[in-house]
């Protein structure tokens, strides 16, 4: 799999934050479904994801906020797929240029209860679906080529 260019938006090394992100997954049927969230603030279909825990690794720390943000139980199923650009909005209107990391996880558990509940809408669709509605292209070729099924 070829890794895309990635766009920083014109920023600065200095200026660019690190986020670890969970492509939260299934397969029903024989069929790869995998889980969006909605972002808070302007509702754009999203993965979890958030910033680097102290004494957690990457995988670990992306498991946590599929978890928080999207009440996902599972296991990493495997290294990082790829990394993606995007924009994150800070509450003084200013944009902060992020790398996220992106972490296959199974999910073994979807929860009614936890910490973002109320604040999030989640869905379960095909990679197909789901690359169609996230903005960061590089995201949705990540999404788009996964598949679980050929891995051991």
């Amino acid at each position: 799999m070829k890794q895309l260019p990635i766009s920083l938006q014109g920023a600065r090394k200095g200026e660019v934050r690190t986020q670890f992100a969970a492509l939260c997954y299934r397969v029903r049927q024989g069929k790869v479904q995998v889980l969006l969230i909605t972002s808070r603030g302007a509702k754009r279909w999203i993965v979890p994801k958030g910033w680097p825990m102290d004494a957690k690794t990457p995988g670990a720390a992306a498991a946590r906020e599929a978890w928080e943000e999207a009440g996902v139980r599972g296991r990493v199923t495997g290294g990082c797929l790829g990394v993606y650009a995007y924009l994150k909005a800070m509450d003084d209107t200013a944009q902060l240029p992020v790398l996220a990391m992106l972490y296959p996880i199974e999910v073994k558990i979807l929860a009614d209860k936890y910490p973002e509940a109320g604040q999030r809408r989640r869905k379960w669709m095909s990679r197909k679906k789901a690359a169609k509605l996230v903005s960061e292209p590089e995201l949705a070729r990540m999404i788009r080529d996964f598949d679980p099924r050929g891995r051991s």
